[in-house]
């Protein structure tokens, strides 16, 4: 789809390219705090992610959160919060980003029980929003806006 590629990059947005894993999900490369990772996008995730094994790996400053999350197959999962956090993929960049963290064991899990890669975290609707993303899942590949 050249058209779309070409029309997207004159309004100003960043290519990131994605994988289809085995499991039929979209997967990417995206750094926290400078700090790469492998993460599925999730549209229907209503914020980005983290496991809460990965806080110190990603150099996350973390406070309790009252929130319980829910999700593929669990429910009331205690999580943190933190916040001001620097999201990078390929050449887009955000600050001031929110991550929360919770335990991704099952869907890790269920990931390597259908021979796929274990994944860091989640890329969910908050950023997506945030940066106007455009998917095409033709190619495929991530539109994020600068």
């Amino acid at each position: 789809m050249a058209g779309l590629k070409k029309f997207l990059r004159t309004k100003n947005y960043h290519r990131i390219p994605l994988t289809l894993s085995a499991t039929n999900h979209l997967e990417l490369m995206a750094s926290i705090n400078g700090i790469p990772g492998r993460f599925i996008l999730d549209t229907g995730a209503s914020n980005t992610c983290v496991g809460i094994d990965k806080g110190a790996f990603f150099n996350l400053i973390s406070e309790a959160s009252e929130i319980k999350a829910a999700g593929a197959g669990a429910t009331g999962m205690a999580t943190l919060v933190s916040y001001n956090n620097k999201i990078g993929m390929g050449s887009w960049e955000k600050t001031r980003q929110q991550v929360v963290l919770i335990d991704l064991s099952h869907v890790n899990q269920a990931l390597t029980l259908h021979e796929a890669l274990a994944v860091d975290g989640i890329i969910g609707a908050d950023l997506l929003h945030r940066a106007r993303a455009v998917i095409d899942y033709t190619t495929p590949a991530l539109y994020l806006k600068k």
